[in-house]
């Protein structure tokens, strides 16, 4: 992948191309984009098959970002946390679009069936990602979308940040908000002209190298400003759902101006939008895509059966197991 993001005039000035002009070209790479096959999928019982929508829509400048939810206390796992629309699948015969859609409806409201939603917004499939590996041990599909507004002859141009994202409901989820999508790729704020965002530019990202899976993975811990836009919060709070959004009422209250966003969520947030834009970020990152190989690793050595309720997490002798089976003991997984 290249640095990107710049072109030379016939002067041989450089001139540096803001994230709408990259718009374009960002989506045309998504389409054309087919992930290596992967025949693991088809050997996993439904308890270990999971999927993730990643819901792309251009902002008034044209710009794209991406919708994301804060968890509620009242889903299985991970609760509280920044994650993608999405879950496990309910049946053998879902395919990752149908679980991330489904997910997507009960989750923040976004219409299942496409001639349910309003005109004249329309949902296109841009393609799915290398599966990954969560840390409870799902293979997990990310399923790339993006929300169109098409022009209506005679009518004003329609905006899906103004007139569809406010529609989204927090239906399962305590908090639903979005992020600048090509700001995934870069250590500071990436600021518009007029736009006023809180605290400093670098508040924006820091990560750190941890061991995890045997290996040696990059950390990464966005904190997307929330006080340029409009969250949505349940209509109605019950139990779990609605301790942890009443929590983020507080805390903003308090002054809190950022959410964090962090583990496999931000990794496949990195992952996209490095495949999109077809650059490096600016910091350190691990080079592979998806965790493809050590679920296959895992699978082989019987270590993604049918999964338990309570069943604890990954362990490192499950992973020196899996290494073993594969053949590829001294590999990086």
């Amino acid at each position: 992948m290249t640095s990107g993001g710049s072109n030379v005039d016939a002067l041989g000035h450089v001139a540096i191309k803001t994230p709408i002009e990259l718009v374009p070209a960002a989506l045309a790479r998504l389409r054309a984009y087919t992930p290596p096959p992967f025949s693991a999928w088809s050997r996993l019982p439904v308890s270990r098959r999971a999927a993730v929508l990643l819901l792309l829509f251009a902002d008034r400048r044209g710009d794209l970002r991406i919708v994301l939810t804060v968890r509620a206390a009242t889903l299985r796992s991970f609760s509280g946390q920044v994650a993608f629309p999405g879950g496990k699948a309910d049946s053998l015969e879902e395919t990752p679009f149908d679980i991330a859609r489904r997910e997507a409806w009960e989750e923040i409201g976004l219409p299942l069936d496409d001639s349910k939603i309003p005109r004249p917004f329309r949902l296109e499939h841009l393609c799915q990602l290398p599966f990954s590996l969560s840390k409870t041990a799902l293979a997990v599909r990310p399923c790339v979308a993006f929300l169109h507004a098409d022009d209506v002859p005679g009518s004003p141009p329609t905006s899906v940040e103004e007139s569809m994202i406010p529609r989204l409901d927090a239906k399962e989820v305590a908090a639903v908000f979005s992020a600048p999508f090509h700001n995934f790729l870069k250590a500071e704020d990436e600021v518009h002209e007029g736009e006023q965002l809180p605290g400093d530019r670098s508040d924006w990202y820091d990560g750190l190298w941890m061991k995890w899976l045997s290996g040696r993975w990059r950390m990464h811990n966005f904190y997307v400003p929330i006080t340029n836009q409009k969250v949505a919060k349940p209509k109605v709070r019950e139990g779990g759902q609605a301790a942890i959004a009443e929590q983020l009422d507080e805390e903003e209250e308090a002054g809190l101006t950022r959410y964090r966003v962090w583990g496999m969520t931000a990794r496949i947030l990195l992952d996209a939008a490095r495949l999109a834009y077809d650059e490096d970020p600016e910091f350190e990152f691990n080079s592979h895509i998806g965790d493809e190989h050590s679920i296959e690793s895992l699978e082989r050595a019987g270590k993604l059966g049918e999964k338990a309720t309570g069943e604890p997490d990954l362990s490192e002798s499950d992973v020196k197991t899996a290494r073993l089976a594969s053949g590829k003991e001294g590999a990086k997984m």
